[in-house]
């Protein structure tokens, strides 16, 4: 394998998100492996193997120490979040807190909204489209930024219901 070949390889393997790759021929065998907490290029050995692999390289291979991944625990979700209720975006677009850049927002954190009134404005294609609330209570958290992109089915506001 050439060096250009296998630079293309690991340009590859860092955009692909892959933490691991092997790949052996009868020519060569390459190894990538990322580590975690670090910044730098993956490491790569080649190793040219003339005859097929002998039994003392698979057991070196085998005994190779394994790079723990730090798993990422989810702690269970306290009482006080279990009436909250996600107002989500109906659509693709531009979150917007009020109708214009002059006019207070909509809602705030703290207040009480009832069922049909207008909460945030989403531009999509040059239409301004008023999302009204579907339930009632009160405002615990707006999780979008003013004049920020927002994704279909985003959530956009925790409400504690009534």
């Amino acid at each position: 394998m050439k060096p250009k070949e296998i630079q293309e390889l690991l340009d590859f393997i860092a955009q692909s998100g892959l933490e691991e790759v092997n790949i052996e021929t009868e020519q060569f065998k390459i190894a990538v492996k990322k580590h975690a907490g670090f910044v730098s290029a993956p490491q790569v050995h080649q190793v040219a193997i003339s005859q097929p692999v002998a039994q003392p390289l698979v057991q070196q291979v085998q005994n190779t120490p394994k790079v723990e991944v730090p798993k990422v625990e989810v702690s269970t979700v306290n009482s006080a979040v279990d009436n909250l209720i996600t107002i989500k975006s109906p659509m693709i677009g531009t979150f917007y807190s009020s109708g214009s850049p002059d006019s207070p927002a909509l809602v705030n954190v703290g207040d009480d909204i009832t069922k049909g009134q207008p909460v945030c404005i989403i531009e999509a294609m040059k239409l301004f489209n008023e999302i009204e609330s579907d339930i009632s209570g009160r405002i615990v958290k707006i999780l979008v930024q003013n004049a920020t992109p927002v994704e279909f089915d985003q959530p956009l506001f925790l409400v504690e219901s009534n």
